[in-house]
């Protein structure tokens, strides 16, 4: 059985920093200057001394210093807190980010609300991969292993004709938001067959992303799959062959919406 999720399975380990000396007005800029940034770990030392956010400034003289305007009350997390308690501390303090420190007190990481999001999606894949996996080898009598790489998308070999542009939007968000989950590709023989994730790849694809997470279903007795055939038989060569539907909704939208 696996062990339970932790913090340092998804925490971000290259944290940017301020220090308790820095100017009101310099971090300000830093927080305007940055992809996303609200605040930062105040550290001296790699110890973490408080954490600064952008409300912490607005009222604050340009020329205070950081450690006179920064909550010194801090709440943190350890790199082997179980992931679901990280969760409940941040649902229920309210906050977006936790520090996270070892036992020396040092700052080795940031674990945010996002990659608790993140954690609770991934942890959802390997029950479809094991799935995947159990009947490839029952329907083919063959033997596989999982492996989780980077895979190039140019290498890909859909097995889905088509997406729908309304759930596109969606996956594009997630993959903005870095909540996305991982590809699951069927490695056989050097043929890379996307299992899942048609409507991710097609976002990526339209946002320049060239690599993804995924995990790897390794044929260890290449054979002929049937999902090779098929996709053969579609003429799917690429994910430049995927055909996105426009103006379509997705059959489960459509279902529901006869039933109600």
């Amino acid at each position: 059985m696996p062990g339970k999720a932790t913090v340092k399975e998804y925490m971000t380990r290259d944290v940017a920093t301020v220090s308790p000396t820095d100017t009101v007005a310099a971090v300000a800029q830093r927080i305007v200057e940055s992809d996303g940034h609200n605040g930062f770990p105040v550290c001296e030392s790699r110890k973490v001394e408080g954490f600064v956010t952008a409300s912490d400034l607005l009222l604050a003289d340009d020329d205070a210093l950081i450690f006179t305007v920064m909550t010194e009350d801090l709440i943190v997390a350890h790199p082997d807190m179980d992931i679901n308690d990280a969760a409940r501390v941040i649902l229920r303090s309210g906050i977006r980010k936790l520090p996270v420190v070892d036992d020396a007190g040092n700052l080795v990481g940031i674990i945010s609300n996002t990659d608790v999001i993140r954690s609770q999606i991934e942890r959802a894949t390997p029950e479809k991969v094991g799935k995947l996996m159990r009947t490839l080898e029952q329907i083919h009598g063959i033997k596989v292993h999982e492996e989780r790489d980077s895979v190039d998308l140019d290498d890909l070999i859909p097995t889905q004709a088509r997406v729908y542009a309304d759930e596109l939007e969606g996956r594009q968000y997630e993959l903005e938001n870095g909540l996305a989950e991982p590809l699951v590709v069927i490695d056989n023989a050097g043929t890379h067959l996307l299992a899942d994730g048609h409507h991710r790849v097609m976002a990526a694809d339209r946002l320049g992303v060239e690599e993804m997470d995924a995990y790897v279903i390794v044929v260890d007795d290449p054979v002929e799959l049937g999902m090779q055939r098929t996709a053969r038989k579609e003429g799917l060569d690429s994910i430049q062959d995927i055909e996105v539907v426009d103006y379509a909704r997705h059959p489960l939208v459509e279902t529901t919406r006869r039933l109600q």
